[in-house]
Parts: C-alpha cells; sequence; structure tokens
C-alpha cells in the first residue's frame, strides 16, 4: 500500500492512496457545507490531481454518515452575496475545472446532497450513494433557485424530473435517484461499493480512459457533424498509444495487459 499524504486543509481532508485521491469535506457540524475555503482547497487539489500521472481516480465524500454536501452554509449570511466586479464565480470555476479533469471522479455520497452539493455530485463521473442518502434542490425554499448546478445537471437526469425538483424544492431517495439514471449505485456498505466500483475500472488503460474522458466531455455541446469528425480523429490517434498496441497484443496473447499509461 502506497499513501502520499496531500496537504490538507481545516476543511478539506486530502490523501493520496494506492493510485485513488480521497477528498473529504470536513464541516460535519455544518452538514458539510460549501465555504470558500472548501471551494480553493478543492479546486487546488482537481488542478494537481490532472498533472499527476500516478493518479488513477478520485473520491470526493463528506466527513460522517449524515451529509455528503448540504449546499451553501446558509448561517453565514453570506452564501448569496457577490462581487459583482468579476465576471466568474468560484463555484462556477470548480464546475468549469471539473470539465477539464482527465481522472475519473466517483461521488461517494454518505448522506444529504442538496444544493450545491448536488453540483458537487453532478460534477463527479460516476456515483454511489447510501441507502439513507437524499437528493434534493431546495433553493425556492429560501426564495433562490438552482443556478450553476443546473448546467451540470441537464446532462445527468431528464428535464421533467429536473423541472420537478427544481420546482418543488422537494427531495428524493437514494432509490428514486437510482431510477433517474442519477447515480450508479446504492450500497448498503458504502465503502464496500466504492471499492467495488474502482475495483471494475482501476485495472483498465489508463490511457484509454483519460483520452475517452477528453473525448466524452467535448462532444456534448457539437453537432452531429462535429462529434462524428471528432470523434473518428480521436479514434486514429488513441490507436497509436502505447496502451492500445499493449492491450491488443495482450489480447492475442492470451495474458493481462501491462499498462504504461501512455
Amino acid at each position: 500500500m502506497i499513501t502520499v499524504q496531500y496537504e490538507p486543509t481545516d476543511e478539506l481532508g486530502v490523501r493520496q492512496e494506492d493510485g485513488v485521491l480521497w477528498l473529504t469535506i470536513q464541516r460535519e457540524a455544518r452538514r458539510n457545507s460549501i465555504s470558500p475555503g472548501v471551494l480553493a482547497g478543492l479546486s487546488e487539489a482537481l488542478t494537481r490531481a490532472n498533472s499527476d500521472r500516478s493518479l488513477r481516480a478520485i473520491v470526493l465524500t463528506g466527513a460522517g454518515d449524515k451529509a455528503f454536501c448540504a449546499g451553501a452554509d446558509l448561517q453565514t449570511g453570506q452564501s448569496f452575496k457577490f462581487d459583482y466586479s468579476e465576471p466568474t464565480l468560484g463555484f462556477a470555476n470548480l464546475f468549469r475545472l471539473s470539465r477539464q479533469l482527465m481522472v475519473p471522479m466517483v461521488a461517494r455520497v454518505n448522506g444529504a446532497c442538496m444544493a450545491g452539493g448536488m453540483g458537487l455530485m453532478a460534477m463527479c463521473d460516476l456515483v454511489v450513494a447510501a441507502p439513507h442518502a437524499q437528493f434534493g434542490l431546495p433553493e425556492v425554499k429560501v426564495g433562490v433557485f438552482p443556478g450553476q448546478v443546473l448546467t451540470l445537471l441537464n446532462g445527468v437526469i431528464g428535464p421533467r424530473a429536473l423541472a420537478e425538483m427544481c420546482i418543488t424544492g422537494e427531495p428524493i431517495t437514494a432509490q428514486e435517484a437510482l431510477q433517474l439514471g442519477m447515480i450508479n449505485r446504492v450500497s448498503e456498505d458504502l465503502d464496500a461499493g466504492v471499492q467495488a466500483l474502482l475495483g471494475r475500472f482501476l485495472d483498465k488503460s489508463p490511457t484509454a480512459i483519460r483520452r475517452g474522458l477528453y473525448l466524452m466531455k467535448r462532444i456534448g455541446a457539437m453537432s452531429f457533424e462535429e462529434s462524428i469528425a471528432f470523434t473518428e480523429s480521436q479514434i486514429g490517434l488513441l490507436s497509436m498509444t502505447d496502451d492500445a498496441a499493449e492491450g491488443q497484443a495482450a489480447f492475442r496473447e492470451k495474458r493481462k495487459p501491462k499498462w504504461s499509461g501512455k
């Protein structure tokens, strides 16, 4: 087991173990709500992760078992106060950064996933939830409406379900989220569920996954003709990588591939 201790902050636990970067929001008393410190910590961690070829996955979770992330910390009274001289916002910038991320990111939803927490969940590629987890967009209950998170959720669940969640502000269960395709699986043993999911791709080609995520995150805004032209060029490039040659050789020789990540 190889463990690398990154520089944690008071509000974000960060550790790397066997090629997996674990990010834990450590604001349990505030239901792991989002703060400037959490945003800064996540942004720094994802930026570093994207240039670390030893990383194979990132797991994002919250401390304890009651909340993954409850969204903005309304107790501060500053959650919806912005510097209007800035054209971009910290939360939106984190989402922008996640679209550049080429390392698979797994949300370990250990409890309530609300408002901005839904954005953190949606920016992940895969989601495992505990049976007691709940998902919701309660912004209308405090006089606002889901903003940046809609950009990510639009591609995660259908428009009717998303409209109902936004307009009613009422939460749904983990099983309902599973039925909507919002999450990948519900696991009684959350840690075992996360490890099982990690185990299904950590033995696959790092190059194929890295370039595959690049491809998937680009084609969403393309027309059909743009997408088909882009994807046909990408498969051509991918076929020239060392991992592609190794994977096909291993298949022919009936052995396990030895990935170089190149």
